[in-house]
C-alpha cells in the first residue's frame, strides 16, 4: 500500500470509528447542557468525550478513578461540570493552566477537549492516573497538554512552574484555605485560581479569607449555578492573584492540610 493510500486508509477508518461512537451512544442531552452553557463543540469534540468516557470505564475497572460511571452521570457530573469554567471566566483565549489534583483530568482534560487553544498542564501524586491520562491524550490525539507525576507541594517550588501559568483550577475536594496554599503559587501576577465548590461556602470563606491574602490572592467573585437540566448546585470560586506568594509557601507535604492558615 503506498503512502495516499495509508492516509486515505486511515482517514476512513477515523470516520468508521466516529459514526459507531455516535450511534452507540445518545448525545442529545450532552448537546443540549452544553448549549445551555454557551458551548458548541464539533463533532469530533463530541466523539472525543465519548472515547474519553469508553477510556475511563475500561480503566476504572483496574484503578480507582471515579464513582460515578453510568453513561449520563459521567457526562453531567464530570464532562459538563468540568466545563462550566465557562460561565466564571472566558476560555477562548490562549491561556496557560495548570489542573492541580486533577484525578481522572476533571476539570483539565475536559477543559482541553472543549477548548483546545488552552494550553494544559494536569498534575496528580498518583502515577497510575498519570498513566491512565496519558492513553487519553494519546488516543484523542491532543497537543500542547502534559501530565505530569507529582505533588503539588514540590512543583510549585520550581522555576518553570513557579507563578507561570495564567490560570490554576482545581475540583480537589479540600477546604480553600489548603487549596489556596497548593495552588496560588502556580500563578502568576494578574492570573486567577478557580476552585470547584459544590455547596455554598460561607464559613470556609470567612476562614481562608487570610491565608488568601497571605498567599497573594484576593477573592474576585463567586459564581453561582445549577447545573444544566439538573438541581446539582456549583459554585465557582475565582481568586485573583495580586501580589507574589511568600517562597516559603507551599510547606513540606502535608502541612498545607493538617495546619490550615486559618490564623
Amino acid at each position: 500500500m503506498n503512502v495516499a493510500a495509508e492516509v486515505l486508509d486511515g482517514v476512513v477508518n477515523e470516520f468508521w470509528r466516529t459514526d459507531m461512537l455516535m450511534e452507540k451512544y445518545d448525545t442529545s442531552l450532552f448537546c443540549k447542557d452544553l448549549e445551555e452553557l454557551g458551548l458548541s463543540l464539533s463533532e469530533k469534540q463530541v466523539e472525543q468525550f465519548l472515547r474519553y468516557y469508553e477510556l475511563l470505564v475500561e480503566w476504572n475497572e483496574k484503578i480507582n478513578l471515579t464513582a460515578i460511571t453510568e453513561y449520563n452521570d459521567v457526562m453531567k457530573k464530570h464532562f459538563v461540570d468540568s466545563v462550566s469554567l465557562c460561565k466564571a471566566i472566558d476560555l477562548n483565549n490562549a491561556m496557560t493552566v495548570i489542573d492541580v489534583g486533577t484525578g481522572a483530568g476533571f476539570p483539565g482534560l475536559a477543559l482541553k477537549i472543549a477548548f483546545p487553544n488552552l494550553k494544559i498542564t494536569l498534575l496528580d501524586s498518583l502515577n497510575k492516573r498519570i498513566l491512565f491520562l496519558n492513553q487519553v491524550i494519546d488516543e484523542l490525539g491532543l497537543s500542547n497538554i502534559e501530565a505530569m507525576h507529582g505533588r503539588a507541594e514540590d512543583y510549585a517550588g520550581k522555576p518553570d512552574f513557579r507563578e507561570s501559568y495564567d490560570l490554576c483550577v482545581s475540583r480537589a475536594v479540600a477546604n480553600l484555605t489548603t487549596l489556596s496554599e497548593y495552588c496560588l503559587p502556580f500563578v502568576k501576577l494578574g492570573g486567577s485560581f478557580i476552585s470547584y465548590k459544590s455547596e455554598k461556602i460561607e464559613e470556609e470563606m470567612t476562614q481562608a479569607k487570610n491565608a488568601i491574602l497571605l498567599l497573594g490572592g484576593e477573592v474576585q467573585k463567586q459564581t453561582e449555578f445549577t447545573l444544566p437540566s439538573s438541581d446539582i448546585y456549583r459554585n465557582l470560586v475565582v481568586i485573583g492573584k495580586k501580589k507574589n506568594t511568600p517562597k516559603k509557601y507551599p510547606r513540606k507535604a502535608g502541612l498545607p492540610s493538617k495546619e490550615p492558615l486559618y490564623s
